[in-house]
């Protein structure tokens, strides 16, 4: 079943990451020419908190979201809308927490909802609280990217937390005008390092490496492992559409 789900997984990648060895392609100037700066906030803001906290939680399946802190974006940041109890965080990512270079980093429709397990909590969740509270306070993404590399110089953030990783397997993501829902996906969030390392990016393998983020100013690396359901227990096994719906 996962290598079914790895060769669809594939063909959505092409859009959203690159592979090691082949060339990212270049975006359309029409696709640059739509996002060129920070739209209004409101735009980014969610004027439903309720809908905000349940998409957050639908990132993981009930058992885990159910009893995990809840994490809402108003405007200056974000802030604790649910306390939970067992240690994992759901949040809703916004365009900013893209790769620098991607069209839909200033997309204000892109949503994705997230759960950190508790060692990402403690050492990458830091880094979307700070990324998204220096572009609400109106940092451009150079000044941004520097301010996260003194911090980080200076030992004010963390490395990855051995065993951190995280869940996205909300139906209802969008990742971007481009990949839309993609496919429902758990994340592992390790230490800068190469492909070989986990197998990923090769013909059979369920690992793909998020060769994207790498670019970023966090000193992480991204696997990403595709999964047969969305948080909800559906099948995400043959929704071809899901991503290219908006």
């Amino acid at each position: 079943m996962i290598t079914k789900v790895f060769k669809a997984m594939v063909l959505a990648a092409a859009v959203l990451l690159a592979a090691p060895c082949s060339p990212k392609p270049a975006p359309s100037q029409e696709n640059k020419a739509l996002y060129p700066a920070m739209a209004p906030l409101d735009q980014y803001l969610m004027a439903d908190r309720n809908a905000e906290i349940a998409l957050a939680k639908s990132a993981a399946p009930p058992a885990l979201s159910s009893d995990a802190n809840v994490l809402v974006l108003e405007q200056d940041g974000y802030h604790t809308a649910i306390q939970g109890k067992n240690g994992f965080t759901c949040v809703v990512e916004r365009g900013w927490m893209s790769p620098l270079d991607s069209t839909d980093f200033w997309n204000p429709k892109l949503r994705g909802p997230i759960c950190y397990n508790p060692p990402a909590v403690r050492s990458i969740l830091p880094y979307t609280i700070l990324r998204t509270k220096l572009i609400l306070g109106g940092m451009t993404k150079d000044q941004m990217v520097e301010k996260i590399q003194t911090e980080l110089a200076g030992g004010l953030l963390p490395m990855p937390e051995p065993g951190a990783m995280s869940y996205m397997m909300s139906k209802d993501q969008y990742l971007g005008d481009g990949p839309g829902h993609w496919h429902s996906h758990l994340m592992f969030h390790l230490p800068r390092m190469g492909a070989a390392s986990w197998g990923a990016n090769l013909d059979g393998s369920p690992v793909v490496l998020d060769t994207d983020h790498t670019q970023g100013p966090e000193p992480e690396t991204i696997f990403m492992v595709p999964v047969a359901h969305w948080s909800d227990g559906t099948s995400a096994m043959h929704d071809d559409s899901a991503s290219h719906q908006h």
